[in-house]
């Protein structure tokens, strides 16, 4: 398959999702419409480097295809990493970004038939915000859906009272947050005790992971392990 060709796009939006994460909103210039699969990322070509290996950056895309020409990536800040110090200290509203995309085959399978598990850590949220906006708006025939999403405090919560309103308008779409740093009124310590205490039952199920390599790793293991096979697992490394 042949490479999408790099095109440019404008920042029109920075928004401080948490103290280290922001939402930058991408208007692509060139086009009127942006179109793209919930779960598909892109790549950016930063500025940090004269090697063109060491400039790229590859983000899931945080937002849903609605029609216009825009997209939103959700970027946390890694301070040994010259990215995003890039990206947090340089990039403004107005600034551009040069990219490449939509990429990649993380991505629904349909019809929706199973359970959905969807389980992740971080940024890894993005690309499942995507999908499950895009079955509400289109009306996805779907069964029950399970946003499990680890993190350390409070403070780390992404789209978090996005997800719950979701949880109102969206058909069984359960949204079970989990820390692993800090006693609140739901869940504590890891994503993997909660899928393996709801998969008890065996239930036909679709599991999507996207995250570190670490928490993905022990998922797929665990996953196998309660019974399912690997054509049930979908992933999505970060790193």
């Amino acid at each position: 398959m042949a490479l999408l060709p790099w095109r440019t796009g404008k920042v029109i939006s920075i928004i401080d999702e948490t103290l280290i994460t922001r939402r930058f909103r991408v208007e692509v210039t060139e086009k009127n419409s942006f179109d793209f699969i919930p779960g598909q990322f892109v790549t950016l070509d930063l500025p940090i480097d004269s090697k063109p290996n060491k400039r790229l950056r590859s983000y899931s895309i945080a937002s849903w295809p609605d029609g216009t020409n825009s997209f939103e990536l959700l970027i946390v800040l890694d301070k040994k990493g010259a990215g995003t110090k890039y990206i947090f200290n340089e990039v403004k509203v107005g600034s551009t970004f040069i990219y490449r995309g939509p990429q990649g085959q993380f991505r629904l399978h349909q019809p929706v038939e199973k359970v959905l598990f969807m389980i992740c850590t971080g940024t890894g949220i993005a690309p499942f915000r995507s999908m499950l906006h895009y079955m509400k708006l289109n009306h996805i025939p779907h069964k029950t859906i399970f946003l499990l999403f680890g993190c350390r405090t409070k403070d780390d919560l992404l789209y978090y009272e996005e997800m719950r309103e979701l949880e109102q308008t969206l058909a069984d779409f359960h949204y079970l947050p989990v820390l692993s740093r800090q006693p609140w009124e739901r869940k504590t310590g890891y994503v993997h005790q909660i899928y393996e205490d709801l998969c008890r039952d065996r239930q036909p199920s679709e599991f999507y992971l996207c995250g570190w390599s670490g928490m993905i790793d022990e998922a797929e293991k665990r996953i196998m392990d309660l019974g399912y096979d690997t054509k049930n697992i979908h992933k999505e490394l970060y790193g």
